[in-house]
């Protein structure tokens, strides 16, 4: 089924990646081709890829109410992967493996911040839930400006079976939790084959998911807000883990700055 990407850095960055079927290129008629615009009608002709001006109301109707910044993609579905391909990614980067899970998160700005830094941070593979939680959709691309084109994501029926299945792989699963009894993440040497776990907003990890991780870890505070967002604290995480392993692979992929 086709769907409709939206906004100038999820257009372009699916044309950059070319991992999915580019189906049209959809422009709002009025809109001048020139900045974004003209790099993303670049792309596409680079790509053989039909271009196609429409009237706004098309544009507004296919983006659902997103920001789409006079330009709608027309794609194929996500091309969603396995853990063999995510661990053969490290492999070929002779990294240890470094993978993000995440237990129920619905809400799509939380999931594409999460993704965005995920490709910044250099992730082997994101791993989802197939029920009751986020999917790859245009609002998650959108989110993830674009990122998560790049990314290995895994949509999985059952999150504790993976997790079981990366451990024997010799993967430590570290959950990011909250309250006085759980250690600072600065306590832990992360420079390891790791799976950092985040649960849901609102309600954490799941019971048996925090049973399964090998340790668990939160982000010291001093503050009077007892909680941050998911997305703040997956991020510093991510961050964490990368310093921990050296920044490696710093200076092999450059891009610019993105707004």
């Amino acid at each position: 089924m086709a769907e409709f990407l939206y906004g100038h850095w999820a257009v372009m960055e699916a044309l950059r990646a070319g991992r999915r079927s580019i189906e049209q290129l959809l422009l709002v008629e009025s809109a001048d081709e020139k900045g974004r615009i003209a790099e993303i009608t670049e792309l596409a002709a680079k790509r053989s890829v039909n271009v196609r001006r429409v009237p706004r109301r098309i544009i507004d109707d296919l983006a659902e109410g997103g920001n789409h910044q006079n330009v709608v993609l027309r794609v194929g579905p996500y091309p969603y992967v396995n853990l063999e391909d995510a661990f053969a990614l490290a492999a070929k980067r002779g990294e240890k493996p470094f993978f993000l899970l995440l237990d129920l998160l619905k809400d799509p700005q939380n999931v594409g911040s999460l993704l965005r830094v995920a490709d910044a941070v250099g992730l082997h593979g994101v791993v989802l839930p197939e029920r009751r939680s986020v999917s790859v959709t245009p609002a998650v691309v959108n989110a993830s400006s674009g990122a998560i084109e790049h990314l290995q994501v895994m949509q999985v029926n059952n999150l504790v079976n993976v997790m079981k299945e990366l451990k024997s792989h010799d993967v430590w699963l570290v959950g990011l939790d909250i309250g006085p009894e759980v250690p600072p993440i600065d306590r832990t040497d992360l420079n390891i084959a790791l799976g950092l776990v985040l649960g849901s907003e609102g309600e954490g990890m799941r019971r048996l998911v925090r049973d399964t991780c090998d340790m668990l870890l939160s982000l010291p505070m001093r503050g009077q807000v007892a909680s941050l967002n998911v997305a703040t604290v997956g991020s510093i995480a991510l961050y964490t883990a990368w310093q921990a392993r050296g920044w490696e692979g710093w200076g092999h992929v450059t891009a610019p700055s993105k707004p």
